[in-house]
């Protein structure tokens, strides 16, 4: 074979470095937009108002939870603004936190997206460090935006992460919608050699498209429930095609699940967020 001259072997390595040099993108790399993020990096400590709201006053869910949820910068008694129950340090981190003001009262922190972002299908993620301890109840979940028209549960709920502090060990992804609330379609997950959570920052995310929802932990091809129409006890309906979801970030205290906290539980107890991420990821992870 001839050895090519230095101008043709020039040619050709200029032809052939967008080939060799440059690898193409895969298809997953062309689904990771990213359309949407908080890495609560503000120089505030309070929230971005622009991207979360504060739900306050006592939970009256039907959970028997036992938490006031206070806004920032509020002394409405029992919350003080001296004692925030959410704020962002210096490092990015948003706290969220419980606090015990006096005997059998709690204090604690529910922010959401309603109103101000919201979205359909996607890669949806946040990195968040839990905390420990019986009674806690710290969780990354969403509701439907016509959650006001229709109600809970027509409107269905994700819910990404919980966790109850007599459980360190697992983490939970649900779906509830009508005809499956409660416990009928909740997966649990535990790390290897079963470590707790609650001693490192961890990535809880959802992968949500048409007709399919896949929860995973740490990365999106570690996906431990995939979850389809198929999976629903029979009368139900999907309530996962109909339109946006907007997010939740939340610490309660106490409830029928976690049960209340005892002479264990130490307060002030916090769940860590460093950033909530949404990507316009539809497709399935391999």
């Amino acid at each position: 074979m001839k050895t090519p001259r230095p101008l043709a072997l020039l040619t050709i390595l200029l032809f052939a470095a967008p080939l060799f040099g440059q690898p193409a993108r895969s298809s997953r790399a062309q689904h990771k937009t990213l359309v949407w993020a908080d890495n609560f990096n503000s120089s505030s400590r309070a929230p971005n108002p622009s991207n979360w709201n504060y739900i306050t006053g006592p939970e009256r869910n039907g959970n028997r939870e036992l938490e006031t949820y206070c806004a920032y910068g509020s002394n409405k008694s029992p919350c003080s603004a001296r004692r925030p129950n959410s704020f962002i340090d210096r490092h990015g981190y948003l706290h969220i936190v419980a606090r015990q003001p006096s005997p059998g009262v709690y204090t604690s922190a529910r922010l959401d997206t309603k109103g101000l972002h919201s979205f359909q299908y996607g890669r949806i993620e946040a990195r968040i460090k839990i905390p420990r301890g019986q009674g806690m109840w710290p969780a990354f979940w969403m509701l439907g935006d016509n959650i006001s028209q229709v109600g809970w549960p027509k409107c269905g709920e994700f819910d990404i992460m919980e966790n109850i502090g007599k459980t360190p060990a697992t983490v939970y992804g649900s779906i509830h919608g009508p005809g499956f609330i409660g416990h009928i379609i909740t997966h649990p997950y535990s790390l290897p050699n079963h470590a707790d959570f609650y001693r490192k920052f961890h990535i809880y995310g959802m992968i949500w498209s048409p007709g399919k929802v896949q929860f995973y932990v740490d990365r999106p091809s570690n996906i431990y429930a995939t979850l389809t129409p198929a999976d629903l006890p029979e009368g139900a309906v999907w309530p996962f095609n109909e339109g946006k979801f907007f997010i939740i970030l939340n610490l309660a205290v106490g409830g029928a699940w976690p049960g209340n906290p005892d002479a264990t539980t130490h307060f002030p107890a916090q769940m860590l967020v460093d950033w909530v991420r949404v990507y316009r990821d539809p497709a399935p992870a391999k």
